[in-house]
């Protein structure tokens, strides 16, 4: 390459703004959605997918743009942008998803689901009978739990929670004046509510507008609106900055519980970022709905069709798999089926004998890993278990089985991470659980959240103490290790063992390990020594030798890992990048990175895993773990990352990089502009779809 044509790697045009690539994403999912292709309940599924996504955006993303265009407005994003300008340009984007979500589902989704027997119908259009069973119901079920909130000289406007469903009612009285109700929508009452004989569904919002008489017998008429507001949820569950102005010495033992729980509290009450409402909203209520709430109009987006899609993952339809894709049934490891489920000293001597990769969802979670910490629980031989808790199932059968294993004894340490978002306040109750049974329960650290996913079994046998590791990619969640796709690794391996009993006792002991040789762990080491390894790349390139990096992450938006990729690329190396998420790098651009390749797979499974391989001049290095290549990540949080020695694992890696970078049907290709295009099967070529590829393989 001509340096002379070569793209400064720093200027901001460079880089691709971090909420615009999430929205991107959110495009991608939206795309599932609008497939003719996929099975219509799971169109259906995806349509409340991108619901909920784009909920999250504006509270996480959008929040805090809006907190930083108070605080830092004329701070510039990668790219360029001012607060206010990405606000603009998401904001846009925002609405027009908004706006295919809209009509997909009221004027494609609900007329085909009619076809097939499954109908979402209007209260106007019920027939009298259906009319008189949804009276009763709401009689029964509904009425009594209602709180209607007037608003008058007496009565100041009420608070408006966050994401509640709101009837703003309109009353006429008698002697003609007009009163205005604020009703919350129960959010403990089904909003699909089924019809007998499987006649359809109404939402509950149409139902209570059609019954206010029940509720307001003297009034003379009703007007019914609906409408919704969306607040901050900042990033940090707490003001980190809080913490770094205070010494160890300030911090009063536990305090971190105490700030975190009070920030639960204070997210309730965050400023307001959307406010929507019903199409018929009159301009004039529109307008005393933003001073009320103390809003500015332009955070106002009047929706066409129904509010809030996300609710569409709550709706329960009974059967109809022809409606569905096949239903998936995890499989046990090829090297575990054969060992009976009690038998937790063949267990132990299998992992002994060689590592083993457990791909989630298609191997199983509970006969793999849940086992792995469930025959520790009982095995007389073990002497400790300890464990990092990000996110669990609400009934966990993991926490159940460290509980156990600390009443019968067992040394059981659990790192709880109470900052994960939307997470916090289970995590908090578990740590008290596990406290409650023995454990000794580690609430975070004090300045860095802790996103391991970590598991340690120190087990006695004839040859001395082994330390029975599991590094993975995802969290020990059974729920979501069968809907998201994740790699982890169970080895005995003594050097491992070892590095991962110091990172424990630093997650423990609040006391930094000076040096990790083995495992790359944030903020330490990690940055450090994937840039060198992207480094060494290119001097390979310029040596001869072969060269080339491939990864597989969730997101990339560091710009020191970034910048390290454009100077790779512009050297020579071929880069290919699956990157689920946002991207803030630029892939194919002239003179910038012609030789990376970005590439997204967004399919029925979550792709959640981290892969890193490196050509290493014809010895590939493999890597798997937590973090992806974000700011945070390398930065804020307690992260590992593994290096694989396992020639068996290195080669089933090589064949699932392999075969993501073969699906023709699940994978989006970015375009130098940073926009996405879908990859579709060419002439003669057989479709593959790597997650039913690899749910196959196993079958």
């Amino acid at each position: 390459m001509n340096e002379s044509i070569l793209h400064d790697v720093d200027a901001h045009d460079a880089y691709i703004n971090r909420e615009l690539s999430w929205l991107s994403f959110a495009r991608r999912v939206l795309e599932i959605a609008e497939d003719p292709a996929q099975p219509l309940l799971e169109r259906l599924k995806f349509s409340g997918i991108i619901g909920m996504i784009l909920d999250e955006f504006v509270m996480k993303r959008m929040g805090g743009l809006h907190q930083k265009r108070k605080t830092k407005p004329q701070k510039l994003s990668y790219d360029g942008l001012t607060p206010c300008e990405e606000l603009a340009l998401c904001w846009e984007e925002l609405q027009r998803q908004m706006r295919i979500l809209s009509d997909l589902f009221e004027n494609i989704l609900r007329p085909v689901l009619a076809t097939k027997g499954i109908h979402f119908k209007s209260y106007d259009a019920l027939e009298n009978k259906d009319k008189e069973f949804l009276t009763r119901h709401f009689e029964d079920s509904v009425l009594p739990i209602l709180t209607p909130l007037a608003v008058d000289a007496s009565h100041p406007f009420p608070f408006i929670s966050n994401l509640s469903f709101n009837i703003a009612i309109v009353i006429t009285q008698q002697d003609g004046r007009t009163r205005f109700v604020r009703l919350k929508m129960p959010a403990n009452r089904k909003r699909w509510v089924a019809l007998p004989d499987n006649r359809g569904f109404v939402r509950l919002e149409e139902i209570i507008a059609n019954n206010l008489r029940l509720l307001f017998p003297r009034a003379a008429s009703f007007a019914t609106y609906f409408f919704r507001v969306t607040r901050a949820a900042k990033d940090n569950p707490w003001d980190r900055a809080r913490l770094d102005e205070l010494s160890a010495e300030d911090m009063e033992p536990g305090s971190i519980i105490g700030m975190v729980t009070a920030e639960l509290n204070f997210r309730k009450f965050a400023g307001i970022v959307r406010l929507e409402v019903s199409e018929d909203t009159p301009a004039d209520l529109l307008t005393w709905l933003v001073e009320q709430l103390d809003i500015d109009p332009s955070q106002t987006m009047v929706m066409g069709g129904m509010l809030a899609y996300g609710d569409l993952l709550e709706l329960k339809i009974d059967g109809r798999n022809d409606l569905r894709d096949t239903p998936h049934i995890p499989k046990t490891h090829r090297v575990l089926k054969n060992i009976h489920p009690d038998d937790y000293n063949a267990f132990f001597a299998e992992i002994k004998r060689k590592d083993i990769l457990i791909h989630l969802p298609y191997h199983d979670f509970d006969t793999s890993i849940l086992l792995l910490l469930q025959h520790a629980a009982t095995d007389p031989k073990v002497l400790a278990i300890k464990l990092t808790i990000y996110r669990t199932a609400t009934q966990s059968p993991i926490v159940k089985a460290l509980m156990e294993a600390a009443q019968r004894g067992k040394q059981v340490a659990v790192l709880v991470e109470i900052t994960a978002r939307f997470d916090e306040a289970p995590n908090i109750a578990w740590g008290k659980l596990l406290e409650q049974a023995g454990a000794h329960v580690v609430y975070g650290m004090e300045r860095l959240k802790t996103h391991v996913k970590l598991a340690m079994v120190v087990r006695e046998e004839s040859d001395g103490i082994k330390r029975y590791v599991h590094i993975g990619t995802g969290n020990y969640h059974p729920g979501t290790a069968r809907l998201y796709g994740d790699l982890g690794i169970i080895s005995c391996h003594d050097k491992l063992g070892w590095e991962v009993s110091r990172l424990f006792n630093e997650l423990t002991g609040a006391i930094a390990v000076q040096e990790y040789n083995m495992l790359l762990v944030a903020p330490h080491n990690m940055r450090e020594r994937f840039i060198s390894l992207i480094r060494q790349e290119a001097i390979n390139h310029k040596d001869g030798k072969p060269s080339g990096i491939k990864c597989k992450m969730n997101q990339l938006q560091d710009r020191q890992i970034i910048r390290e990729l454009y100077l790779a690329s512009q050297a020579g190396v071929p880069i290919a990048l699956n990157i689920r998420g946002l991207c803030s790098l630029r892939a194919g651009a002239p003179g910038l990175s012609e030789t990376i390749r970005v590439y997204s797979i967004v399919g029925r499974f979550l792709e959640h895993s981290r892969i890193y391989r490196f050509e290493n001049g014809g010895e590939p290095i493999f890597l798997i773990g937590s973090a992806d290549w974000m700011k945070r990540n390398l930065e804020s949080r307690m992260e590992t990352i593994m290096p694989v020695e396992s020639q068996e694992i290195k080669a089933e890696l090589e064949e699932i990089l392999a075969v993501y970078e073969k699906d023709n049907t699940f994978s989006w290709d970015m375009l130098p502009d940073g926009s996405y295009i879908r990859r579709q099967p060419a002439a003669n070529e057989e479709p593959l779809a790597a997650q039913q590829y690899f749910a196959q393989r196993l079958r």
